[in-house]
């Protein structure tokens, strides 16, 4: 006996397969859409409708693009430098730091991590087209902008590996303490890198 219409329970298995969304989560979004007006289940059925006829990849620097485009904005914009590549796992990541208003560069998406784990190895993400890149644009230095767990920190080694002779300056995101968090409550890692890292005044 089912206790919910096919329908509904269509879109619940639907919705719980996105990343960080459980079965509960997934109904209260379910019924919220069909609670709403309409109007707002047809847009996102719209969107997504045309979601992957509308975007593609940068064939650069791997950044999200409008369909059609042949280059990202973010590389083709002369007042970016192209000697100075912040390299990051996902497209998202460069939203966050697109959001400091501090970075003047350019950006290249390497598409993950390394991560034996997962079974995702160097040749599945974009460090071959970073290396070969370095050489055409002349980058001058590369900022390693992976996250600070086991598989940014593995996956930024590989890079500097992969470098070899080449006279670029390689740059690491600087780690620390938060702003307003207490000695007591910061993690290990987080407090020996703040240690490592610590300034002079």
């Amino acid at each position: 006996m089912r206790i919910l219409p096919p329908a509904l329970e269509d879109v619940i298995e639907s919705l719980s397969k996105l990343p960080g969304v459980g079965p509960r989560t997934a109904e209260r979004y379910a019924y919220y859409l069909l609670k709403t007006d309409p109007g707002v289940a047809h847009r996102l059925s719209g969107t997504l409708d045309k979601l992957h006829d509308s975007v593609d990849y940068c064939p650069k620097t791997f950044a999200l693009i409008e369909k059609g485009k042949e280059l990202s904005d973010l590389y083709t914009d002369p007042s970016r430098d192209k000697k100075l590549v912040a390299v990051v796992a996902e497209p998202f990541d460069i939203v966050a730091i697109e959001k400091t208003r501090q970075f003047k560069g350019t950006y290249h998406v390497l598409g993950g991590l390394v991560s034996p784990i997962d079974g995702i190895t160097p040749e599945q993400l974009h460090i071959a087209e970073l290396i070969k890149r370095l050489d055409e644009d002349k980058v001058q230095e590369i900022i390693l902008a992976t996250n600070a767990s086991v598989e940014g920190e593995s996956t930024a080694l590989y890079i500097q590996q992969q470098l070899g002779e080449r006279k670029v300056k390689i740059t690491r995101l600087a780690r620390g303490l938060p702003v307003g968090v207490d000695l007591e409550y910061a993690d290990q890692i987080t407090l020996g890198r703040a240690l490592e890292g610590r300034t002079i005044l």
